[in-house]
């Protein structure tokens, strides 16, 4: 399961500090009592909130929202237009904006913003704020992981447009959850590089403190929206998902979306605690998919790719590494739950088989060339089929997935190990192109369509060369004129055109599953994992207001700022 924000957002590491706001002041850390007892909590007075994200090892300071390596701005600090409820049907839930409307043709997109808004060092929010955010995405390439291509024009201090040569109605979800910056304080930065020190927003919360282990941010009192209830939340950095279960268990964390041992159980082990989950991710083996951007390794050959596909046990993974959690995947990477119908009906399988099939695997290889060795893995051309996976330190669950997964693999004939290394490590290698296979999710886009999925990993101009970093979430250099001429058309089509959207869907699926850049596992259910003696209001019981995910910064804002304190004095 994805411990970090599902945002698309390009990765690289940052190599540039400047500080914001030369006179905004540090509050302190809230110290939490770290109690034994799986009843005691962790705040102190009631309105604090102890989260931990999966963050494996101490955090790196940085509240750039548009960083790779942003460890919590988006949300919380920084504010999108609105937001939309990925799990359920809706409107979108206006935020700095409060109307929108596209034209007939699905050219132009206008937004009223709300008034009354300040930044929280007190200057006032205006359409210049707006224009000018979306203004530095179309400067910079390196932080349009949406690809926004929009003209974007102020009509007055609370009016804005959004402007296209043609149909834009797909890429209106992804303009309208942007996040928004201040231009007093970002026209002096580099978005692209500049490490964010002391963020200024328009969020429910500012930061407090920050150390390494941990940080800090506080509820903003001149919030435009109320100040919420929950006064603190402090963010743990531990050593992984068992420092994260045993957190659980001595009642010291309040909020966590990662694994601990019998989850189906949780309240029964825990009466302070309970769970929630969607699933919504779809647990992959992304490689490093194409030789011609300087991709290198067995795995560039697609044929690999099917094989190792075929010879994966889904029952045993569920069993072993996800406690019978997860979900069936679709090769095409729609989701089987919610998007079953633009499952393209000419692919096979639509759906990913639960139990493996080595003859198919042996099948793909032998046509392909491969032929085993003496030791039953096999080899082409003097290579040996031998694949490493990188993971990060810590996320258990995975490592477990990759141990169960290479020895379904070798009983295929192919080598599966492991690399382990910390999160910033495992990042930088993915979107420059520096491994063979990473094991992580893929997201959902700002609406529940496949569309943003397949516009977020599979377009070509989302990618770079291996060294560089990728410009956007494409980290599997997957590219094919096809597909990209299919998302091209789709983005111009109205979300009525059913016929048309499908047509396009099936060339991309096609492509999906015939190159698999990205190697289905199964749909993650990513279990929160949450304390409900001390905070009321999580989003279960048919109340799923927002994705229950710590890490999925946008709705973990959402949650927060809707939680109320039990206890609270």
């Amino acid at each position: 399961m994805p411990r970090h924000m599902p945002r698309p957002t390009p990765r690289t590491r940052t190599r540039l500090t400047r500080l914001l706001t030369a006179g905004a002041a540090a509050g302190l850390l809230v110290t939490v009592a770290a109690c034994s007892a799986p009843d005691s909590g962790s705040g102190g007075d009631g309105s604090t909130l102890v989260a931990y994200t999966g963050q494996a090892g101490d955090y790196q300071i940085n509240f750039n929202p548009f960083s790779p390596s942003d460890i919590g701005s988006k949300g919380l600090i920084y504010e999108p237009l609105f937001f939309i409820n990925k799990t359920a049907t809706g409107d979108p839930k206006p935020l700095l904006g409060t109307e929108y409307s596209w034209n007939e043709n699905g050219t132009v997109l206008s937004v009223t913003l709300r008034e009354g808004v300040r930044w929280s060092d007190g200057e006032p929010f205006t359409a210049d704020d707006v224009v000018f955010t979306y203004q530095m995405l179309l400067d910079h390439k390196g932080i349009n992981g949406t690809g926004f291509d929009a003209a974007v024009a102020k009509v007055d201090d609370t009016h804005v447009t959004f402007t296209w040569p043609e149909p834009a109605f797909t890429k209106g979800p992804d303009v309208i959850t942007t996040v928004i910056v201040p231009e007093h304080l970002w026209k002096d930065i580099d978005p692209e590089n500049d490490v964010v020190e002391k963020p200024v927003g328009t969020g429910a919360y500012t930061l407090a403190d920050f150390k390494g282990q941990a940080y800090t941010v506080k509820a903003n009192p001149t919030y435009w929206g109320g100040e919420p209830k929950v006064k603190t939340v402090r963010y743990l950095a531990l050593s992984g998902n068992q420092a994260g279960a045993d957190a659980i268990a001595a009642g010291t964390v309040d909020w966590q979306t990662g694994p601990i041992p019998d989850m189906a159980n949780t309240h029964e082990n825990f009466p302070n605690y309970d769970t929630g989950s969607v699933a919504q991710n779809q647990m992959v083996l992304g490689a490093c998919a194409d030789a011609a951007l300087g991709c290198i390794g067995p795995q560039t050959d697609p044929a690999v790719r099917q094989a190792l596909f075929y010879a994966i046990d889904r029952t045993q993974l569920n069993k072993l590494a996800f406690q019978d959690t997860a979900e069936e995947i679709s090769p095409t990477m729609a989701l089987t739950s919610t998007q079953k119908a633009e499952i393209s009906p000419s692919v096979q399988p639509q759906v990913a088989p639960t139990t493996a099939e080595p003859s198919k695997a042996d099948q793909i290889l032998t046509a392909d060339g491969w032929a085993k060795g003496a030791d039953g893995i096999y080899a082409k051309d003097g290579q040996k089929l031998s694949l490493t996976v990188e993971v990060v330190t810590g996320w258990t669950d995975y490592i477990t997935a990759i141990q169960t997964i290479a020895a379904q693999a070798k009983a295929a004939g192919i080598e599966v190990n492991a690399a382990q290394s910390s999160w910033n490590e495992w990042t930088d290698k993915r979107f420059k192109g520096n491994f063979q296979l990473a094991i992580d999710s893929l997201w959902q886009g700002p609406a529940p369509d496949p569309y943003y999925l397949y516009s977020y990993f599979y377009d070509s101009r989302m990618t770079a060369k291996v060294g560089e970093k990728a410009l956007g979430n494409n980290y599997a250099r997957f590219a094919d004129p096809a597909v990209d001429a299919a998302l091209d058309t789709l983005s111009t089509l109205s979300p009525q055109d059913t016929a048309g959207r499908q047509a396009q869907f099936d060339v991309i699926q096609k492509a999906v599953v015939d190159q698999m850049p990205y190697i289905p596992l199964m749909t993650g259910a990513n279990t929160s994992v949450w304390n409900t003696a001390k905070f009321s209001g999580w989003p279960v019981n048919g109340e799923q207001y927002a994705y229950p995910a710590v890490w999925s910064a946008l709705d973990a804002a959402e949650i927060l700022k809707t939680l109320t304190p039990k206890n609270a004095s």
